[in-house]
């Protein structure tokens, strides 16, 4: 079979294993246990390290390092101004350029930022959410450039934006006018980037600012349900654009409610998109998702135990059928990852893959009395929250009235009130404290970056056809006010050298911006 890993499938003491363990099948409707029927047999995970800080030019050194090493696919990491719409030399992103990821303004960083890379074999993912649009127009202009079409290109955009509003922050725009740009690039990639997934919805911010991993399900679908309405609402057929849809999860230190977890999300996924929108293709029901460790998990103090808590969370996305997998570096919680911890956390999804079997057998843990019970009440409680949640109008009428907020706050309110008082042990934090004198060495982003870069701009902003930058901006604000799709006047202003903030500054002129009410 074309992509087959191996034809003995044996333990280590020889004794031949099942495809599936139990009855049940995989790669059919509900997916409960995986959406593809010989899983990690035939294709493994994606190994999709994310990575970005300072420079393009010092980003793409580390993309080429990380796949040189064995990673499959690429992830960037964007600095706090780039996420936020804002140029480098924005007097807001003074120092903040390049210090929680890589510094993006114009398609000339784009540019270093890939050169080397073969866009048409390699997939990339981008954690990019309001400027969306933008980031996504630059790598189709540089795929272009270096001679691979619209067509070929692979990957996924975040552009999740209501989780934004729900536990994250770096929003832009009004949800209404949010919701259109993401409707836009729907639209676009389903006639002009075939193999682009559209919107990565994610759980893992909800994860990370608190919630319980039953909220982690229930506010993430029903974010889905809602981008799925607006896509249809819009004109959009629902199997045009539901197959490109992606799903992103955290993955915490609770070994088997996680593995629960996502066996739950699989099945609910199908039971809600098929009973409320009937697609025709089976792909439009399957939940596809990238996994990432909980980076909240993690702790300054004896920070190599973190490689354990890696490892287990790691070993609990695989059992759970992830399509792709991050592991984080062990020293996160004190500053960027060194070369060295980015190796080791790579090394880490290897050593799962190919020397612990676990690999080797569909749904390992599928059968399981715990693991049933645990899907099952994950699956019953988190329907129950959808339904509540499409009681108060859906998941954009909730999130304008601050619940998921709410209960998201008072979740993570219970578990901290656990670990002060010692009812849940944290090591090195609670239990198992030390004295520790020495730190690990850490990666320092360049100092400099933030007048490298204003100067560059500075450069460009004199070099360009200014005559030009004025009427794609222009048309930015003229198609912002009207219905027609505007990605592809942000393509024909990044090629006339429009900058990431320029674009955003002409969009807010008609969407406006957005502060959410406080007391949540």
């Amino acid at each position: 079979m074309p992509g087959q890993r191996n034809e003995d499938w044996r333990t280590l003491g020889g004794i031949e294993l099942p495809k599936i363990a139990g009855p049940d099948t995989s790669g059919c409707p509900p997916y409960t246990r995986g959406i593809h029927d010989t899983m990690y047999r035939s294709r493994l995970w994606t190994m999709r390290q994310y990575a970005g800080f300072s420079s393009a030019e010092e980003t793409n050194e580390r993309f080429k390092l990380l796949l040189e090493r064995g990673q499959k696919g690429l992830s960037v990491a964007f600095d706090l101004p780039t996420q936020l719409g804002l140029d480098a030399d924005d007097e807001m992103s003074e120092g903040e350029v390049g210090k929680v990821g890589v510094s993006i303004s114009c398609l000339d960083d784009m540019r270093i930022l890939l050169e080397g890379i073969p866009l048409d074999k390699v997939s990339t993912s981008m954690t990019i959410n309001a400027p969306a649009m933008i980031l996504l127009a630059m790598y189709v202009v540089v795929a272009e450039e270096n001679g691979v079409s619209k067509s070929q290109i692979k990957g996924t955009i975040q552009n999740d934006i209501l989780k934004e509003y729900i536990a994250r922050g770096t929003h832009i725009f009004p949800p209404k006018e949010s919701m259109r740009l993401i409707t836009d690039i729907f639209e676009f990639c389903s006639d002009s980037i075939p193999l682009w997934n559209t919107i990565s919805i994610s759980g893992y911010h909800i994860r990370e600012a608190g919630s319980t991993a039953t909220q982690e399900v229930a506010f993430t679908l029903s974010n889905a349900l809602a981008y799925v309405q607006a896509a249809i609402d819009k004109g959009l057929e629902i199997d045009s654009f539901a197959p490109r849809l992606s799903f992103f999860f955290n993955c915490h230190n609770d070994f088997f409610e996680e593995i629960s977890k996502f066996r739950a999300a699989r099945k609910l996924w199908h039971d809600l998109v098929t009973e409320r929108f009937s697609p025709t293709n089976p792909k439009s029901s399957m939940l596809r998702f990238h996994t990432q460790v909980a980076g909240v998990s993690l702790t300054a103090q004896q920070p190599i135990n973190n490689v354990a808590r890696v490892t287990i969370q790691a070993l609990a996305a695989v059992c759970g059928g992830t399509q792709s997998l991050h592991t984080n570096s062990y020293d996160e919680a004190l500053g960027l990852p060194t070369e060295e911890s980015a190796t080791v956390a790579l090394r880490t999804q290897q050593i799962i893959a190919e020397e612990s079997g676990v690999a080797s057998v569909v749904d390992p843990l599928g059968g399981s009395h715990l693991v049933e019970m645990l899907t099952n009440t994950i699956y019953d409680e988190a329907k129950s929250k959808i339904e509540e949640i499409e009681n108060m109008g859906g998941s954009l009428t909730a999130i304008e009235n601050g619940f998921q907020q709410r209960e998201i706050h008072e979740a993570a309110w219970a578990h901290l009130n656990q670990v002060e008082s010692g009812e849940r042990k944290i090591i090195g934090v609670n239990h198992g404290v030390l004295e520790e004198e020495e730190m690990p060495d850490l990666l320092t982003p360049d100092p400099d970056l933030w007048k490298k870069q204003t100067k560059k701009l500075e450069n460009l902003r004199e070099k360009r056809d200014n005559h030009k930058v004025k009427h794609s901006l222009e048309m930015i604000e003229k198609i912002a006010k009207s219905d027609e799709n505007l990605f592809p006047y942000v393509i024909d202003a990044l090629r006339n050298d429009c900058t990431l903030g320029e674009i955003i500054n002409a969009m807010k002129k008609v969407f406006g911006t957005y502060m959410a009410p406080s007391g949540f």
